[in-house]
């Protein structure tokens, strides 16, 4: 009898039997550098849309949705009916880089999504699978075409885990990528928040590229994410989107957009880009782009088009199910407006969540934009004032160009250092009531929501009253347990 049947019948004694089972055969065989599996000790077996069922019965609503890869959430009809209708053509599922009736079908509707500056002189290159194999074909697309090696990376980016793609992340071991400060209000690097933050780091950018003695020669291209998602779930201001831009584009600077994650709808637009009206000259693009199966492209500009046939090669670029489950995705998102959905409900999410969670003194910033929400953990008993939950530049389009921004500093209060073990009891507290988030940021201090687009206003209500209530858990806990506070009541007592 397979798990899903032991599963269905409840078996006395069964389910727990198998998912005990599994998960001590995992613990023992699997690499120790597997990561979800440790802090989500679930063994899914059944699933649509945003609920998952365990192999023990329980029923979770997901909100990492494959870290994002599912744009309309767990197998969902029109991606099924895609799948099979490949399936059962008898198609070739695997083809190289072949020309197929659905591959065709797929840039055509990618093409159709893309922005109006990009998409009527695109090409676009098949990678490998995962998105990381994309920021690879991309920065070596840029360094053939301008004939330059260097590149220009943010704090706090995460672009994937090979090599390359690794050395311009902010977790990167050696220095091999140039660095420069990401925009943001809670943690501004200088200290100052709001526009005025945003400014300096457009001037600091100017000034490096600029500088004859800056050490920074013109870089082959600059990688950027709109809305960091591993980094903490910090949204690009618009304005300074706008500034990059312009500096590349004066530079004669290819700009790479990394929409891995807040692409096909995830940020309130098709694009994240688009919030701006920039039009990079690289957009990656995986995760939801192939239905919930793996697919990863670059779509750049054709004048960039330079490199010899070969020159970037995969077996696995032609994968005909992914192809076809990513155009059942990209156009139902297109077609009933899901990206206007995510912006609405996402905004909705996080009005509610500041209400709920604004007045605790362990939740340093709730931000996000459309479908794409974080919570950050803070310690509440640190020296430091922390900025309010609330405020104008929480919007990311309330950042105005550098030029229109006010002269002087902003107010900026010190925040308070990072809880990544109250964050870590946050999404344990949230498993326990049947709710799947992750973590992020900086010190993986970040609980993050990425619930599918097809979301409904109730499941939504339902997934932040599970999410306050496990913040509300913690905070209570480390103030009965916390010996610095005037309510503690002695060292906690653990039973079971």
């Amino acid at each position: 009898m397979s798990v899903t049947e032991s599963v269905a019948e409840g078996l006395p004694g069964r389910a727990p039997a198998v998912h005990e089972g599994i998960l001590r055969r995992q613990s023992a065989r699997e690499s120790s550098a597997r990561t979800y599996a440790r802090a989500l000790p679930i063994v899914p077996v059944r699933a649509r849309g945003l609920t998952i069922e365990g192999a023990d019965g329980r029923r979770y609503l997901d909100c990492l949705s494959g870290a994002g890869a599912l744009a309309l959430g767990h197998n969902h009809p029109v991606v099924l009916e895609a799948v099979r209708g490949v399936l059962d053509s008898g198609a070739p599922l695997s083809v190289l880089d072949l020309a197929t009736p659905v591959k065709d079908a797929f840039i055509t509707e990618l093409f159709r999504t893309l922005p109006p500056g990009l998409a009527g002189r695109a090409r676009v290159q098949f990678c490998g699978p995962a998105g990381t194999d994309a920021v690879e074909a991309a920065l070596k697309l840029v360094r053939v075409a301008t004939g330059r090696t260097g590149v220009l990376a943010f704090t706090g980016a995460y672009h994937g885990m090979t090599a390359g793609a690794l050395a311009a992340s902010g977790g990167a071991p050696d220095v091999q990528v140039t660095r420069l400060p990401y925009p943001q209000d809670y943690r501004c690097p200088f200290g100052i928040g709001g526009p005025g933050g945003a400014e300096t780091a457009v001037r600091w950018t100017e000034s490096l590229l600029d500088d004859p003695k800056s050490g920074v020669p013109l870089p082959a291209g600059m990688i950027l994410e709109p809305v960091q998602g591993e980094g903490g779930v910090i949204p690009a201001p618009d304005g300074w989107l706008r500034s990059m831009r312009r500096i590349t584009q004066d530079r004669s600077v290819p700009l790479i957009a990394d929409e891995v994650q807040t692409g096909v709808g995830r940020t309130g637009a098709f694009w994240a880009v688009e919030h701006s009206g920039i039009t990079p000259d690289v957009m990656v693009l995986s995760k939801a782009i192939g239905g919930s199966l793996p697919l990863a492209v670059i779509v750049y500009r054709d004048d960039l088009d330079v490199w010899h046939p070969g020159a970037h090669a995969g077996t696995f670029r032609g994968n005909q199910l992914a192809m076809a489950a990513g155009t059942a995705t990209l156009a139902h998102v297109r077609e009933n407006g899901l990206a206007a959905r995510a912006a609405d409900l996402g905004s909705r999410m996080l009005t509610r969540l500041r209400d709920d969670l604004g007045h605790l003194a362990c939740v340093g910033e709730v931000r996000g934009r459309g479908l794409m929400i974080g919570v950050e953990l803070v310690d509440p008993e640190a020296d430091g004032s922390a900025p309010a939950p609330v405020s104008a530049t929480a919007d990311p389009s309330a950042t105005a160009d550098p030029s229109s921004a006010p002269s002087g500093p902003e107010p900026f209060r010190t925040p308070r250092p990072a809880a990544p073990a109250l964050a870590a009891a946050v999404q344990r507290e949230c498993l326990q009531r049947g709710l799947i988030i992750e973590l992020g940021g900086r010190h993986s201090a970040v609980v993050r929501l990425l619930p599918p687009l097809t979301i409904s206003d109730e499941q939504a209500a339902a997934v932040l009253d599970r999410l306050s209530d496990a913040v509300a858990a913690v905070a209570r806990d480390h103030t009965l347990h916390d010996p610095r506070h005037p309510r503690y009541h002695g060292p906690a007592r653990r039973t079971g």
